[in-house]
């Protein structure tokens, strides 16, 4: 059974690493590419990617939604003092009618947003990515650079996922 997490969990550092930072964002910029590469010639995108987990259609469509959110967040964070943002209930996002739209307008979506958002992280000095920003109803407060490393393991993460279970049930 393919693991649930085959990168290992998420860990940040408990203040701004410049260093990691710039390589999270070339990770971003990867992203794209590496979903394609990773879904490509899939036999069954709609095969989970373990038993009781979403499809790796279902995935993907993740990935570009969870990422627009990340991308907005990064720009509320530059352009307002403090912003609170909503979470999104992304299961039943995933139940979403687009959800079952095939695979390749997210991963254009992906292409166009990881380059914007490329764009705007590798204009950031270290005074930008401490702007602070909050999650309603959560009580921390997490500075902008906690984004780009978040959501580079969140793309390598599921990426390693797909790729695992491909391998594993032959899709």
């Amino acid at each position: 059974m393919p693991e649930t997490y085959p990168i290992g969990r998420l860990t940040l550092p408990s203040s701004l690493d410049l260093g990691a930072v710039l390589v999270a964002i070339d990770r971003i910029e990867a992203l794209p590419a590496a979903a394609r590469s990773a879904i490509d010639g899939c036999a069954d995108v709609d095969h989970p990617i373990r038993a009781g987990a979403w499809s790796i259609r279902q995935l993907t469509h993740h990935l570009a939604d969870s990422h627009m959110h990340a991308f907005i967040r990064t720009k509320l964070a530059l352009t307002e003092d403090g912003p609170t943002v909503s979470p999104y209930d992304e299961v039943a996002w995933a139940r979403c009618a687009d959800a079952a739209l095939p695979v390749e307008p997210s991963l254009q979506l992906l292409e166009g947003l990881h380059r914007r958002w490329v764009e705007l992280l590798r204009s950031l000095g270290p005074a930008e990515l401490e702007r602070p920003w909050h999650v309603l109803e959560r009580p921390s407060t997490y500075p902008l650079w906690r984004l780009p490393l978040t959501y580079a393991w969140h793309g390598d993460h599921h990426v390693a996922q797909v790729v695992r279970a491909r391998e594993h049930f032959g899709v």
